[in-house]
């Protein structure tokens, strides 16, 4: 597989606390990628870094090519990095569909003239905007909702919409942040069958996780970070079966 995307020695220290050192993986272009470890191993920060949050202090983080670091998070946005957060951040008291439209807002190309004059470049591309909004409510089953407001949505709905509303930004690589906490047996099933659907959309997906049975499942390559550091790297079995993972994290895996 081609590679995607790059992080490469990446260290970054709050104060005197060491928080990731020297950090190196790589995500294949069309895979789903899951980078886990115990509470405090430096996993949201390392997707703080990617997306801007965060400066590192040392390292590089590329995406085909390009250098995420030093970009704010509306840029890595532009270049196509989405992602959803594990405390859902959703507009409660907007609709599904405005929800879903305030995602596009980086890729629409008209100005304040054009939609105070209702221009035809502006009708046009909010037509489009609406379609595709209503286009991706389908691919999770709420285009029947979308007029609702998203505070009626069920826990699952609501991690749903966040999804629909990161895939509307048009993103190549998808970042996913404990994407089943709190959800049940069922919409863990569910939430996983969808995931590979947005695979087949042709994104690249890179998650967080705690739940390993979903993890391995679901997931082509696997990075494991404790300490601040990578301690294993591989397809799920090579993990699932690595000493220093059952010893720092995953304890007894069931078959």
């Amino acid at each position: 597989m081609i590679s995607m995307f790059e992080i490469k020695n990446l260290s970054k220290n709050f104060g005197g606390l060491e928080i990731l050192k020297d950090v190196s993986l790589t995500v294949q272009k069309g895979s789903i990628s899951a980078l886990i470890g115990p509470n405090g191993a430096g996993k949201t920060t390392v997707f703080n870094c990617i997306t801007g949050l965060v400066k590192p202090n040392l390292g590089s983080i590329q995406l085909e090519g390009q250098d995420l670091i030093g970009l704010a998070s509306h840029q890595v946005t532009r270049l196509g990095v989405a992602r959803t957060f594990q405390n859902i951040r959703i507009f409660k008291e907007m609709t599904l569909l405005e929800n879903v439209l305030v995602g596009m807002h980086s890729h629409l190309n008209y100005g304040s003239k054009d939609w105070l004059l209702a221009r035809s470049s502006y009708k046009e591309q909010e037509k489009q905007a609406r379609e595709t909004a209503y286009e991706l409510l389908s691919l999770f089953g709420l285009h029947h909702q979308h007029a609702q407001t998203a505070n009626s949505l069920s826990y699952g709905e609501q991690r749903q919409l966040e999804f629909a509303r990161a895939l509307a930004t048009k993103p190549q690589l998808l970042l996913l942040d404990e994407p089943v906490a709190g959800m049940n047996a069922a919409e863990k099933s569910r939430l996983m069958k969808e995931v590979e659907l947005i695979r087949q959309r042709g994104v690249t997906i890179f998650l967080i996780e705690h739940d390993m049975r979903f993890v391995m499942e679901l997931c082509d390559q696997i990075t494991v970070l404790n300490f601040g550091q990578v301690i294993a790297q591989g397809e799920p079995e090579v993990i699932k079966n690595h000493p220093g993972v059952i010893e720092a994290y995953l304890g007894a895996v069931e078959a």
